[in-house]
């Protein structure tokens, strides 16, 4: 049986009579763009997260640059965000001629360092990205506290932790994304609720930054053919839509199936003591994105290397920081020391992990794992 980081056909199989159903719907309609399923979907999505207001659009990166132009942000502002996350985060800070302002990461969690985001601030700072990395939310009652001090607005980047709970300090309890001024999501295929191309999303909870962002995502416009500001081309197709709708009904499902799934792998790798397997905050749920181990940085490439050659696939999220990315080096500016971001860039590896994993497949994974550590602890 061949292993797959992530099994989209597995899947697609045990809902495949709804999903063909809702793309022939769209198809027999013919209402490709913004169809009567792209609204639907909003409002589930919406239902979900507890009423947040959902914005859909063309996919995950667009989110991120809407949510920084419906802010208001202008160029030479500055925004924080992790030096250790996908390019797409800092990315649309550089293409606004915004600033990136780069600073480490907790070692356990892998998600935004507090200590470091109070320091990097200046005058010219306004806004913050975290990311909830892998699955789970960063410290966002500290986060929510920093911005509120200093006037500042947050980004949730939250297409990796879709579908997981924050937990505030006095006892509430709210989905990853509707926290900050704007929430962004990807609809990536591989993602806990992912479609069959591109998608993505944001969601407020101020009305009025919900239409700004509806009339930004839609070339600027208040109604047809009337543009009030600058806008972008940015929608989530119908079919697309329509798939997800399915597919939000088992999110909670598929969570849960990918929690298992990481605490198989925990018990079997208690005893590996070169191993560091993943932190859960006390402060968040944990749904799973990835399952990312720590591993020592000399022995990384070559544990990858051993799995690959026994049909076990494994991933490096991320193998080069963003300071050291040539096309952030006379934009970006690193807060201080960023040396947690460099350990991990050495020592992660992700294995894989998804809803229909089977503990056969984990066992085999488990084995090629746990025989190249063998003689070497």
């Amino acid at each position: 049986m061949k292993i797959e980081m992530v099994d989209l056909k597995g899947q697609y199989r045990r809902i495949q009579a709804e999903v063909d159903q809702s793309i022939l719907s769209v198809i027999s309609e013919s209402n490709f763009i913004n169809g009567p399923q792209v609204q639907s979907f909003a409002q589930n999505l919406s239902d979900y997260l507890g009423g947040a207001q959902v914005i859909p659009c063309a996919n995950g990166t667009d989110a991120l640059q809407i949510a920084m132009m419906a802010l208001g942000l202008v160029p030479g502002d500055e925004v924080i965000v992790p030096a250790f996350t996908y390019v797409a985060t800092a990315e649309v800070i550089g293409l606004l001629h915004l600033r990136p302002v780069l600073v480490d990461v907790e070692p356990d969690t892998f998600n935004l360092s507090i200590e470091q985001v109070e320091r990097a601030i200046t005058p010219k700072t306004k806004a913050i990205v975290p990311v909830h990395l892998f699955g789970q939310c960063a410290n966002m009652d500290a986060v929510m506290d920093i911005a509120h001090r200093h006037n500042l607005f947050v980004i949730e980047d939250t297409a990796q932790a879709l579908g997981a709970n924050y937990l505030f300090y006095d006892g509430r309890k709210q989905k990853a994304g509707t926290i900050g001024h704007i929430g962004c999501t990807s609809f990536f295929p591989s993602k806990n609720l992912g479609c069959y191309g591109d998608g993505g999303a944001l969601f407020t909870n101020n009305e009025e930054l919900a239409e700004t962002i509806r009339m930004i995502a839609n070339h600027g416009q208040v109604k047809k053919y009337v543009h009030k500001v600058l806008g972008v081309n940015s929608r989530l197709d119908t079919v697309q839509a329509a798939i997800l709708s399915v597919k939000l009904k088992h999110l909670d499902e598929y969570c849960q199936a990918r929690q298992g799934v990481a605490a198989y792998y925990d018990d079997a790798f208690r005893s590996i003591s070169a191993i560091h397997t993943p932190v859960r905050s006390p402060f968040s749920t944990h749904v799973f994105h990835q399952y990312t181990l720590l591993v020592p940085s000399e022995l990384r490439d070559t544990l990858k290397d051993y799995l690959q050659k026994k049909g076990i696939p494994s991933m490096i999220y991320y193998p080069i920081p963003l300071h050291h990315q040539e096309a952030f080096r006379s934009i970006s500016r690193c807060s201080e020391d960023l040396s947690v971001t460099e350990r991990l860039c050495a020592s992660v590896i992700s294995l894989p992990i998804h809803t229909e994993m089977t503990t056969e497949v984990q066992d085999e994974i488990i084995q090629g794992v746990t025989e190249f550590f063998k003689d070497k602890i």
